[in-house]
């Protein structure tokens, strides 16, 4: 299994529109084969620093995934939308795979 965090630099005047992106992805990601975790808006320190973590089996699952997110009538109107209101400065994407399991036991 491997998570997908996504870093954000995100306007600090345009949070309602991040939130809106943010519960959006929450319908389409899962519905085009993704575990999402969440999406992080800022809360308390950076009010520029947010992210998105979702779970995949593996990169070629990705590629297929991305493709049905390319499709997907909701995740085209996203991508679209965070064109549009331009509150996105920044994306980086970094795919992790899991070293602490199993947890809390010693060997």
């Amino acid at each position: 299994m491997l998570t997908c965090i996504i870093r954000y630099q995100i306007d600090p005047t345009k949070h309602a529109q991040f939130q809106q992106y943010a519960r959006n992805w929450g319908q389409a990601i899962p519905r085009c084969g993704a575990d999402l975790v969440g999406y992080y808006a800022p809360h308390e320190g950076s009010s520029t620093l947010a992210y998105g973590i979702y779970n995949i089996p593996s990169l070629a699952e990705y590629e297929a995934y991305r493709a049905r997110l390319s499709a997907d009538p909701l995740g085209r109107e996203n991508y679209e939308f965070a064109q549009k209101e331009k509150f996105l400065l920044r994306e980086d994407s970094t795919f992790l795979k899991l070293a602490s399991t199993p947890h809390g036991r010693e060997k």
